[in-house]
């Protein structure tokens, strides 16, 4: 997107790019630092910041990969080459992965609910931010954001959960548009003559 579109026209045809289609480049460490010091420009009631990223980069990405393939063949013992191949390459997609970690919890003036929205929030704040500095970028949860037991490989502490992970890079594909829903199926309107 590095280009002076307007923020209308981007959103226009904004659209993620699946993390298999990521190829090198990926952002330097001073990008990955300024895309995540614009994400964090979200909606935080009480300015709490009821989250924290964590970034998955070089070789760090294929170790996970192997240790998140042990915890699946412990579930799953048969899977299948493919399967194996996959869970091989979680981390390997893209050339950085960014977790976003919700810290949510209870707190005297702000609802719970609130602090995971603004986790949320993030997520796609990091997308916007990866693409406004020339990148792609994809969010994906995927069966170890769920699984506690992958907690502690991935730097997630036993009073978080993931709320996403941002794949980032670059890319040689095409964007294709996919369906959007139609307005009149997701939109109620509640007073306004016109």
């Amino acid at each position: 997107m590095k280009s002076d579109i307007k923020l209308i026209d981007y959103l226009a045809v904004r659209r993620s790019i699946p993390a298999f289609q990521m190829c090198e480049p990926g952002p330097e460490k001073a990008e990955i630092e300024e895309i995540l010091r614009l994400a964090s420009r979200v909606p935080d009631h009480g300015k709490i910041a009821p989250w924290r990223f964590i970034v998955y980069r070089g070789e760090q990405r294929v170790r996970l990969g192997e240790e998140l393939l042990t915890l699946a063949l412990q579930t799953k013992p048969e899977l299948s080459e493919e399967m194996i191949q996959v869970e091989r390459s979680r981390f390997t997609r893209a050339p950085v992965v960014v977790a976003v970690v919700s810290k949510a919890g209870p707190h005297i003036k702000i609802p719970e609910w609130e602090q995971l929205m603004s986790a949320g929030a993030l997520c796609f704040n990091v997308i916007l931010a990866a693409n406004a500095n020339g990148y792609v970028a994809n969010w994906l949860t995927e069966w170890f954001a769920y699984d506690e037991r992958a907690y502690p490989l991935l730097g997630v502490g036993p009073d978080e959960k993931v709320a996403g992970f941002i794949h980032i890079g670059s890319t040689t594909f095409p964007a294709i548009e996919r369906p959007r829903p139609e307005l009149a199926d997701t939109v109620t309107w509640v007073g306004g003559d016109d």
